[in-house]
């Protein structure tokens, strides 16, 4: 037996994060996983999985995130109002990651409005985020595709999105760098 390693809510808004991932109803544990473990290599401080989402402790989810999940500050069960209205009185810009967004990631790379701190939602691979989720973000933003692929698949997608905001915070100076090997 062992204990959940669930960090409370208030306790990541606490920390006045700079990057965080939202996984907004996601269902597949092999994506909840996967994006955990981009999170955390991207230096994101936290992860918050919204209520109808996958349990993280499944063990896809766990082997997926491999050992993310042990060291990342994770909240699960919270309502997507909850979180994007938390994550907003914390300073932080919400950005919703969406195939028909109507930003373009390179767009708000060059127009140096990813600098600040920043929270990606991310929704379920197969229906996307609700309007009525996208409608609470400051902007709905689409990774641009330049061959033939139809979409990305969740995991992808939040790669780049946590990538580019990492970077962009690098570049601007405020985001905490995090060195390995």
């Amino acid at each position: 037996m062992c204990r959940f390693l669930d960090t409370p809510f208030q306790e990541i808004l606490a920390a006045r994060p700079r990057l965080v991932a939202v996984l907004a109803h996601v269902r597949d544990p092999g994506n909840a996983g996967t994006v955990l473990r981009c999170a955390d290599a991207a230096g994101a401080e936290a992860v918050v999985l919204t209520d109808a989402s996958v349990d993280l402790y499944n063990p896809k989810a766990v082997r997926a995130s491999v050992g993310s999940l042990f060291h990342l500050p994770v909240a699960v069960g919270v309502p997507v109002e909850q979180a994007v209205a938390g994550l907003r009185d914390a300073g932080v810009r919400l950005l919703a990651a969406d195939g028909a967004g109507d930003r373009d990631l390179d767009d708000e790379l060059d127009r140096g409005t990813m600098g600040g701190p920043t929270a990606w939602l991310f929704g379920n691979e197969a229906w996307g985020l609700p309007e009525e989720t996208r409608a609470l973000t400051d902007a709905v933003v689409s990774v641009p595709i330049h061959g033939k692929a139809e979409s990305l698949n969740l995991a992808t997608a939040a790669a780049v999105c946590l990538y580019a905001s990492a970077r962009a915070q690098r570049a601007a100076g405020g985001c905490r760098s995090v060195t390995g090997s």
